[in-house]
């Protein structure tokens, strides 16, 4: 997996917990700790999605556009990073004459198949506002891990 998807979960938990302000991509850049060229990329997508605005002028940045609740991981993964799981190379070769070499790709594409399947059943599940809860959570607790929600 790429970090295309932790990355625009981040970006959509920050500006969650600050639904009152707009953010500009350098201050993104800084938390998610990244460039913010990068941010700027995986804005256009959340963008598109509909679920962040922009706004123009002194103080303008990024802003959330809906509530964090309504906003699905599963979602934001497809939105991001569709097919994530899969290697960009796979191994083997279709043109050898080993079964092995030849079909490695095409059973391993089934497993990663389902693997993401399952993983999307999961994140489905997970809202922007549970990652918010989550943090919020952990940070009133200490570092003890609070039980899975979704």
């Amino acid at each position: 997996m790429n970090s295309e998807f932790p990355t625009a979960v981040h970006l959509l938990v920050y500006l969650a917990d600050s639904l009152s302000k707009t953010a500009n991509s350098e201050e993104l850049a800084e938390n998610v700790g990244t460039n913010p060229a990068r941010v700027r990329k995986a804005m256009g997508c959340l963008r598109e999605k509909g679920w962040v605005g922009t706004r123009e002028g002194v103080g303008g940045g990024y802003f959330l556009k809906v509530e964090p609740a309504s906003i699905r991981l599963a979602d934001v993964y497809r939105a991001a990073c569709c097919g994530g799981l899969r290697p960009k190379k796979g191994t083997g070769s279709s043109g050898s004459d080993c079964k092995i070499s030849s079909g490695i790709s095409g059973a391993m594409d089934h497993y990663f198949d389902e693997a993401e399947r399952r993983y999307l059943d999961y994140f489905d599940g997970v809202t922007v506002q549970d990652v918010l809860n989550r943090i919020v959570s952990e940070k009133e607790h200490g570092n003890g891990q609070p039980e899975l929600q979704g």
